[in-house]
C-alpha cells in the first residue's frame, strides 16, 4: 500500500473524491494551492516512510482538525474517523489523500460523501451490512438504545441474506430513512399495550435519545409541554409523533413557505391561515405539522425571558422568521466572509449597559467616518460640477452662461484648471465629511434600534423618523463644510491674483457666518435622509439572495438606487442653499434668506431654476451614498464587534450546504481552502445524522450539538 501511495504522490488527482475538479465548487469555496497544502501537511505529518511523510489518524483528527481531544481520547473513534481520509485503509494518510479530501470538502454534497467514507471502512466504494453495523454499534445512540439489525428495514436495504452492497446514492437514502425507522421502533417499544399512544415522558426520552441532533436547547426543554399539542395532555399519539418528527426534518421547507407568504420579508408576522395558504402548493407539509409549528412557537415565546406578557398576547397565533430559526438549529454553513477582527463585547444582550451602548456608538461613528471619506473622495469631481452648475445664473446682466451643461463644465474645468481643479476644496470636504457621515449613519442606526421591536420589526414611520433625525443631526457639521467647500469650488471660475484657501474663507465668515443657509441645509438634509434610509433598507432586502445575504454588489446597487429619489426630490432646497452660501459677484442677485431666495429665483429664472444641477446631484449623491453604505457595511463585516445589539441585515455570508447542524468555527489558521469547513462537516455527521462517536476513553459520553 505504501508503494501505491508513493506513486499517487506523483500523480495527484486534485479533483477530489467526488469528482468535479473545478477551482471553485458551486462558487462556494476556493481551493487551496498544492504548495499551501503541502506545507501544512508536512507540519502535522508525524510518520516518514522511505523519505515520504505521512499523517496518522491522530495527526489529522486530533492535532490538525482538533475534533477529538488529545487526552483520554477514544482510540477506536479516532481510528474510525481517520479512515474517512485514509481511503487506502493502511493506517497512513498520504499527501494525495489529504489533498483529495480537501477537494471533497468543496463539493455541494460534501457532508453525505464524508459520511459515506466513514462507513466504507474497507475502501472499496461500497457499504456492506457488516460495515454499517460496525459503525452504528460504536455510536453513543446505539449504546443507549440498541437498534434491531434483524428488522425488515435492514433487509429491504441489504437483502434478505444481508449480502447486498450499498452504493453512495443508495447510502444517502439509507441515512435519511435510518433515524425515522429508529424512532418508530422506539415508539413501538414504548407503546407496550399497542394503543397507539405513548406517554409525554416517553416522547421526550425518544426525542432526546434519537432526534437530539434536530433539537435546539429551547425545543428540548419544551418537549413535554409540546406533547399532545401543548394542551397539557399526558399522551402522544403516533400521528402526532410522526408529524412532530416530519416538521423538524422539514424546517428548511417551512422557512421557504414563510418567505413565500411574506414575499421575502423576514420580519413580517404571519398567521396560521396565511401560512396554510402559502403551504397549499407544497403537499409535504400537513395541517397537523402546521399546528405543531405554531404550538412550538407559542411555547418558545412563553419561556423566553426577553418577551413580555403583553408581547405574548399580541404575538399569539403569529410567527416571524426568527421563530423558525429558534426551532431549527442553524443550517450547516460554509462561511465565506473572513473577518479581520472579531470581538465579543458582551456575552449576552442582557449585559448591554450604558457604557456598552456608548462604545457601540463610538464604533459605528469611527466606521462611518471612514466610509464617508471613501464615498466623498469617489464622487468629488461630480460634486464640484454640480455646485458650479447650480451657481450659474440666468436673467442677470453679468454676461453669457459660462457652461452649457454638466459635461461642458467638466471639460472646461479640466482645460483651464487641470485635473486637480476637479478636487478643489477636497481637504475641507474630507475634514467635515468624516464626522458628517459618521453622525448621520450613527444616529440613523441608533434611532432605528429604538424603534425596532424584539422580533426585528420596525414600522415605516419609524424608518422615516430615524432618517429624518439622522439628516437633522448632521447639519451641525454639514453647514460649515458646505459653505467652505462651495466657495472654494466656485473660486476657479474667475481669474484672481488672490489665492483663496479654506482658512481664509473661515476667517472671512467667522463662526456664525459658517452657518449661513442653515435653514436651507435643514430643508435639504432632513427630507433627504428620511427618504434615503428607508429606501435603502427596503431595496437592500429586495436584492438579498434566498439566504438573506447581501453581496457587496447588491449593497452598492441598493445604496445607489435609494439615492436617486432622495437626491432628486430635494434639489430645490439644495439650489437655495447654494445661492445663500456662495459669494455673489458684482451684478448678481443677493438673497437674505430662504423665502427671499425662493421668491427671487422664481421671479427671475422660473421654476426650472430649482432643478438646476439635478442630474449632476443625482450622479453625485447616488454613487456617493452607494459607496459610503457599501464601505460602512463591509467594515462592520471585516471588523466585527458584538455589542449585543442589532447588526446590519444581510451581513452574514452563509451559504447552506446539505444538512442541519450548528455552525462550528475553526480557530486553526492552517484550515485553508476546503478545510475551512472540515470542522462543520465532521460536526454535521453528528448533528445531521446523529452518528455521535464517543470522544473519550472511559465510558460513552453523549455528544450533542452545542445550543
Amino acid at each position: 500500500m505504501t508503494e501505491l501511495k508513493m506513486k499517487l504522490r506523483d500523480e495527484v488527482n486534485i479533483s477530489g473524491v467526488g469528482g468535479g475538479g473545478s477551482s471553485r465548487s458551486a462558487g462556494y469555496l476556493k481551493r487551496a494551492s498544492t504548495e499551501q497544502l503541502q506545507e501544512i501537511f508536512n507540519k502535522y505529518a508525524s510518520e516518514e516512510v522511505n523519505g515520504v511523510k505521512y499523517m496518522r489518524a491522530g495527526d489529522f483528527i486530533q492535532r490538525y482538525l482538533r475534533f477529538i481531544p488529545e487526552k483520554d481520547f477514544n482510540e477506536e473513534s479516532v481510528k474510525l474517523l481517520g479512515g474517512i481520509i485514509d481511503t487506502s485503509k493502511d493506517g497512513l494518510i498520504s499527501f494525495p489523500e489529504f489533498q483529495a479530501f480537501e477537494g471533497l470538502l468543496c463539493v455541494p454534497d460534501a457532508l453525505y460523501k464524508t459520511a459515506f467514507q466513514l462507513f466504507d471502512t474497507n475502501g472499496n466504494g461500497m457499504v456492506s451490512f457488516e460495515e454499517f453495523v460496525e459503525v452504528v454499534r460504536k455510536t453513543t445512540l446505539h449504546q443507549r438504545m440498541p437498534f434491531n439489525f434483524d428488522g425488515n428495514f435492514i433487509k429491504l436495504y441489504f437483502g434478505k441474506d444481508k449480502k447486498r452492497l450499498i452504493s453512495y446514492s443508495e447510502f444517502s437514502q439509507l441515512l435519511h430513512d435510518f433515524h425515522e425507522v429508529y424512532a418508530m421502533e422506539a415508539f413501538r417499544k414504548s407503546d407496550k399495550d399497542g394503543s397507539g399512544f405513548i406517554s409525554a415522558l416517553d416522547f421526550q426520552d425518544i426525542m432526546v435519545s434519537i432526534k437530539s441532533h434536530l433539537l435546539t436547547k429551547d425545543v428540548k426543554s419544551n418537549l413535554v409541554a409540546a406533547a399532545s399539542g401543548g394542551t397539557g395532555g399526558q399522551r402522544v399519539s403516533f400521528p402526532y409523533f410522526m408529524a412532530f418528527n416530519s416538521l423538524l426534518n422539514n424546517m428548511e421547507l417551512i422557512k421557504r413557505i414563510y418567505l413565500n407568504a411574506t414575499g421575502g420579508n423576514r420580519n413580517q408576522e404571519v398567521t396560521k391561515e396565511e401560512f396554510l395558504h402559502s403551504a397549499q402548493m407544497m403537499s409535504q407539509i400537513t395541517p397537523l405539522e402546521v399546528d405543531i409549528l405554531f404550538v412550538l412557537c407559542h411555547l418558545l415565546h412563553q419561556t423566553s425571558i426577553s418577551v413580555s406578557h403583553e408581547d405574548h398576547h399580541s404575538w399569539f397565533g403569529r410567527i416571524v422568521y426568527s421563530d423558525l430559526q429558534a426551532i431549527a438549529p442553524e443550517q450547516y454553513f460554509k462561511q465565506i466572509t473572513n473577518r479581520l477582527a472579531e470581538i465579543k463585547a458582551v456575552s449576552s444582550p442582557e449585559e448591554r449597559g450604558a457604557l456598552i451602548q456608548v462604545l457601540e456608538s463610538a464604533y459605528r461613528f469611527t466606521l462611518g467616518a471612514l466610509a464617508g471619506a471613501v464615498g466623498a473622495t469617489a464622487v468629488y469631481p461630480i460634486d464640484l460640477v454640480k455646485t458650479r452648475m447650480q451657481n450659474q445664473r440666468s436673467g442677470s446682466f453679468v454676461g453669457e452662461l459660462m457652461y452649457r451643461n454638466s459635461m461642458d463644465c467638466f471639460k472646461k474645468v479640466i482645460r483651464h484648471e487641470g485635473a486637480t481643479g476637479l478636487y478643489r476644496g477636497l481637504v475641507p470636504q474630507l475634514m467635515g465629511v468624516a464626522p458628517e457621515k459618521a453622525i448621520k449613519l450613527t444616529v440613523n442606526d441608533l434611532v432605528r434600534d429604538k424603534f425596532t421591536d424584539k422580533k426585528g420589526n420596525i414600522p415605516l414611520w419609524g424608518e422615516i423618523l430615524s432618517g429624518a433625525c439622522a439628516g437633522g443631526s448632521q447639519v451641525i457639521f454639514t453647514n460649515p463644510l458646505e459653505i467652505v467647500k462651495i466657495r472654494l469650488q466656485v473660486a476657479g471660475e474667475i481669474a484672481s491674483t488672490t489665492k483663496i484657501s479654506a482658512l481664509s474663507v473661515v476667517k472671512e465668515l467667522g463662526f456664525f457666518g459658517l452657518y449661513k443657509g442653515a435653514k436651507a441645509c435643514f430643508l435639504r438634509d432632513i427630507p433627504f435622509s428620511a427618504i434615503y434610509f428607508p429606501a435603502y433598507a427596503h431595496t437592500k432586502a429586495k436584492l438579498a439572495d434566498e439566504n438573506g445575504y447581501n453581496h457587496p454588489l447588491t449593497l452598492l446597487l441598493a445604496g445607489a438606487i435609494a439615492g436617486i429619489p432622495a437626491a432628486s426630490l430635494v434639489t430645490p432646497a439644495d439650489v437655495i442653499k447654494t445661492r445663500l452660501q456662495v459669494v455673489a459677484r458684482q451684478g448678481q442677485t443677493t438673497y437674505t434668506g430662504v423665502i427671499d431666495a425662493f421668491g427671487k429665483i422664481m421671479r427671475e429664472e422660473g421654476p426650472r431654476a430649482f432643478w438646476k444641477g439635478s442630474v449632476a446631484r443625482v450622479c453625485r449623491s447616488s454613487p456617493q451614498f452607494g459607496v459610503t453604505l457599501l464601505t460602512y457595511e463591509i467594515l462592520q463585516r471585516l471588523f466585527y464587534v458584538d455589542f449585543g445589539g442589532t447588526r446590519p441585515t444581510g451581513s452574514e455570508l452563509n451559504v447552506p450546504a446539505v444538512g442541519i447542524a450548528d455552525e462550528v468555527k475553526s480557530t486553526n489558521p492552517d484550515h485553508i481552502g476546503g478545510y475551512q469547513v472540515a470542522l462543520p462537516i465532521f460536526q454535521g455527521i453528528e448533528s445531521k445524522f446523529g452518528l455521535c462517536l464517543p470522544k473519550f476513553k472511559t465510558g460513552f459520553i453523549p455528544v450533542t450539538p452545542p445550543s
